[in-house]
C-alpha cells in the first residue's frame, strides 16, 4: 500500500458539507403580488358582514368573466383587492360592499384581522398595512347582480 492509501484507510472520511449553512437560507423565494391579493380575498370574503368585494362595476364585469369558459375563479378570488409587495413586507387595499345593518367599524376590524393572519401566515410576509374602502352597502331587498345577470327566460 502506498502511503496515501494508508492514511486513507487508518482515518475515518467525514462526509464533506456541501454550500454551508441551513438549507432553507439557500436562494431567494419571491410572492407575486396576485397570490397575497387572493389570499387577502378569500380571507375578507370570510368575515361575517361582507358582502362582496369590489366597485359595482367591477362586480358586473366579473360576473361576466365567471360565465366565460376559463375566465371565473381566479379573478373573482382578488376581485376588489390591490397588493403591493416588497422583499419582506406587503400593503393592501380592499374595496368591499357590506350587509345593511352591520356595524361597520366591526366588520372593517375583522376584515383587517383576519387578512393579516392568513397573509402573514401563508407567505410570511409582514403586513405593515390594510386599507379597507366601503363602496357600497347591501340593503336586504337589493337584488344581487350575480341574480340579475341570469336570463329570464329558459
Amino acid at each position: 500500500m502506498s502511503e496515501s492509501q494508508q492514511q486513507t484507510a487508518e482515518q475515518p472520511r467525514t462526509p464533506t458539507k456541501r454550500g454551508g449553512g441551513d438549507p432553507a437560507s439557500r436562494g431567494r423565494t419571491t410572492i407575486a403580488d396576485g397570490v397575497v391579493e387572493k389570499i387577502a380575498g378569500l380571507a375578507a370574503r370570510d368575515v361575517v358582514g361582507v358582502h362582496a368585494m369590489g366597485s359595482g362595476l367591477a362586480r358586473t364585469l366579473g360576473a361576466v368573466r365567471e360565465r366565460v369558459p376559463g375566465g371565473g375563479r381566479a379573478a373573482t378570488a382578488s376581485r376588489g383587492v390591490k397588493a403591493e409587495v416588497g422583499e419582506v413586507q406587503t400593503a393592501v387595499d380592499l374595496e368591499i360592499v357590506v350587509d345593511y345593518g352591520v356595524a361597520i367599524a366591526e366588520v372593517a376590524r375583522s376584515v383587517r384581522e383576519n387578512v393579516i393572519s392568513a397573509v402573514e401566515r401563508m407567505t410570511g410576509l409582514e403586513v405593515v398595512e390594510v386599507n379597507i374602502a366601503v363602496s357600497d352597502v347591501k340593503l336586504p331587498d337589493d337584488a344581487d347582480e350575480e341574480e340579475e345577470a341570469e336570463p329570464r327566460l329558459q
